[in-house]
């Protein structure tokens, strides 16, 4: 598969990832109160094979979501461990008043919910800069090491490459942190990035 990507717009496809982390970054502030910050660390078009040697073994708790519309593809949020329990704390903190009542079942359900509404707000702000409606999927759980998710999620596009888009979520009152991967169909992406900067230039 060969893709041309004029260089002059690798700086709106990091746009892209911000608009997109921005969005994330503001459905969490509303829900703690918290001046929640995501930075995107790194944009890369990479090789599926490489992809977990970048990554610790460390296991994470998450979704992933696939798009139901153009660019297509799956978002994956993830949580380590510790933030994902602290993650239940908050989403269940109106509903029950010891943490130690909380069965496996709402601890999962709590984290799917947070991780539905984080992908929601990264794909929203996709959804404005390209002038479209994008739906999603109904979010699928996923726990295992955090390359191991991250290389099937990849491999479910069936491109030897993905635009990998790494982030970092941190609402420092609660330490949670969280990562954010977007693997879009590459030919359907690069196409709409080419097109926009058509119609914009």
């Amino acid at each position: 598969m060969t893709m041309m990507v004029d260089i002059r717009k690798l700086s709106f496809i990091n746009e892209m990832a911000k608009v997109g982390t921005n969005g994330v970054a503001d459905n969490m502030s509303k829900l703690t109160g918290e001046d929640a910050q995501m930075e995107v660390t790194k944009t890369n078009f990479i090789d599926v094979d490489d992809i977990e040697s970048q990554l610790d073994g460390g296991k994470r708790l998450g979704v992933r979501v696939r798009l139901l519309d153009e660019p297509h593809g799956h978002i994956l949020i993830l949580f380590p461990e510790t933030s994902a329990k602290k993650i239940t704390a908050i989403m269940l903190r109106d509903v029950v008043d010891d943490m130690n009542d909380v069965s496996g079942k709402m601890a999962r359900s709590a984290v799917e919910e947070m991780g539905n509404m984080m992908a929601s707000g990264f794909i929203d702000g996709w959804a404005d800069v390209l002038g479209r409606a994008i739906d999603i999927a109904a979010p699928q759980l996923v726990y295992a090491p955090a390359g191991d998710i991250v290389t099937r999620t990849a491999s479910l596009g069936g491109d030897d490459l993905a635009l990998f888009f790494d982030s970092d979520l941190a609402v420092p009152s609660y330490q949670i942190e969280a990562e954010i991967y977007a693997f879009p169909d590459l030919e359907e992406f690069v196409e709409m990035v080419n097109d926009i900067d058509v119609q914009t230039a």
